[in-house]
């Protein structure tokens, strides 16, 4: 068992906020006094993420944006939309036009997305956006009512996969956002990260135990150092994608997200996983820290995904850095229609140097495409796909 983490010197709440993560710590260790003593981490985080009412993506507070925790993409910049949307056009002329939106967020995506889409004389029919966060959903139709209001009449919001769809289906740093499986190899044996509730302190603490038979199973297949190695195993992730696979009859899934393949994720040096916590732009480690105001994430291992996609009889159709996809995509030229000397050019140009540059997201978010029954070359993968790593 480790000592409890010290806190890390983060900005104190509002009382309203710690009221409901202090609600959620008490839902959280009930469900540990009825487990025996002790919750698989992924379901902490499940609970931690997505309680009703009080998870961090189920509760009020803002997430996204310069007042939240953290930025996305399509909040950086108008251009990652409009850039993806050129790969999208490439797709309707083969009669793809429908779209699913999963983990929708503020609806800037969808909002630049369809604007881009008809100008480009493509709109979709329908755009659907699978957002599970109540207070996302409504910011997301007022986004759209404020930049789109004419295109709203072809926006659904669904609270789960539909039983079918033919077209495109989106997903934004939605992968990283399951919950994991902590793993612990220590002296050959393969032990599972569970969570105990600290009484006298209030928190929670990190126990080791047994891995479940599947999770033992999973290890297995990666490969993880012998000794001292702690990492994570995304078995939600891959769920997703495999029941993704049984729902999609026809089209391509995008998934941008920040990871690796698996010999980069599981390499040895890498010896203390890739979780990660957001509060307030700043990031640490500590999961424990007032569950339900902070976002917990890990890396995707790509690997895994395309395996899930395989498993749910989906095709792989590229794998590539982010840069290298908006570059395919024509990036430069969506840059280059704005008029140099426009009061939003510069701005622009700064956006576009954080989504391409290797130390900001350019190489470090990468892109898979799983798809069925269409074309394998796409726009986004001409050149730089390394589908052969995975």
């Amino acid at each position: 068992m480790n000592s409890p983490p010290h806190p890390p010197p983060l900005p104190a709440p509002p009382a309203a906020a710690l009221a409901v993560s202090a609600a959620l710590g008490q839902l959280i260790a009930a469900e540990i006094a009825r487990g025996g003593g002790r919750l698989s981490f992924a379901r902490y985080m499940e609970l931690a993420l997505y309680a009703p009412g009080m998870g961090y993506y189920m509760a009020g507070a803002r997430k996204l944006g310069r007042d939240g925790d953290f930025v996305t993409a399509p909040e950086i910049s108008r251009l990652f939309g409009r850039t993806l949307a050129r790969q999208l056009r490439e797709l309707a002329a083969i009669g793809l036009d429908e779209i699913l939106e999963i983990g929708a967020g503020s609806g800037a995506l969808a909002a630049d997305l369809l604007l881009e889409l008809e100008r480009l004389g493509c709109a979709p029919r329908r755009y659907l956006m699978l957002e599970l966060s109540p207070d996302l959903r409504e910011r997301s139709r007022d986004t759209l009512a404020a930049r789109a209001p004419h295109l709203l009449e072809r926006v659904s919001w669904l609270n789960q996969l539909p039983p079918r769809f033919a077209g495109i289906v989106l997903g934004n740093e939605v992968l990283d956002a399951m919950a994991v499986h902590r793993v612990i190899r220590c002296r050959g044996d393969t032990l599972e990260g569970f969570v105990q509730h600290d009484a006298a302190g209030g928190g929670f603490l990190d126990l080791e135990g047994p891995a479940s038979e599947a999770l033992r199973r999973a290890a297995e297949e990666l490969p993880l150092p012998d000794d001292d190695y702690r990492t994570e195993i995304q078995l939600a992730a891959r769920g997703f994608i495999r029941s993704l696979g049984g729902v999609l009859e026809r089209g391509v899934a995008l998934f941008f997200d920040y990871g690796f393949p698996r010999h980069e994720y599981y390499h040895p040096q890498r010896n203390r996983g890739t979780l990660m916590c957001h509060y307030r732009h700043r990031a640490h480690d500590d999961p424990y820290f007032l569950p339900g105001l902070q976002d917990i994430t890990t890396h995707v291992d790509f690997s895994a995904i395309a395996g899930a996609g395989r498993d749910g009889g989906l095709d792989l159709l590229g794998y590539a850095g982010q840069a290298q996809f908006l570059v395919n995509c024509g990036i430069t030229d969506v840059l280059s229609e704005t008029p140099a000397d426009d009061a939003a050019y510069t701005p622009l140009a700064a956006g576009a140097q954080k989504l391409l540059s290797p130390a900001e997201m350019g190489e470090l978010f990468k892109v898979i495409a799983l798809g069925r029954g269409v074309p394998e070359s796409l726009l986004g993968f001409a050149h730089g796909d390394r589908r052969h790593t995975l």
